[in-house]
């Protein structure tokens, strides 16, 4: 099958390129976001690790202070 040529108005050309140009720009921004998102989501991450790791570390000591007031040791 043979292609025909295809004849734009320059107007329309100019405004489909233009279009094109803010979905590109609209994509980065979308991209960028998307970058901070997973950024912020690691840095939470990250401080609900330290904060689980403090609450085992206080059960802990929690637990030691507990069995030492409930089992004196014998002298």
């Amino acid at each position: 099958m043979d292609r025909m040529p295809v004849f734009v108005k320059i107007d329309e050309y100019d405004d489909v390129l233009s279009l094109l140009r803010m979905v590109r720009t609209k994509m980065e921004e979308a991209k960028e976001t998307l970058a901070k998102i997973h950024d912020l989501k690691n840095e939470e991450d990250h401080q609900l690790e330290v904060w689980q790791n403090t609450l085992v570390e206080v059960e802990k000591k929690i637990d030691f202070i507990d069995h030492s007031l409930n089992e004196p040791e014998h002298f």
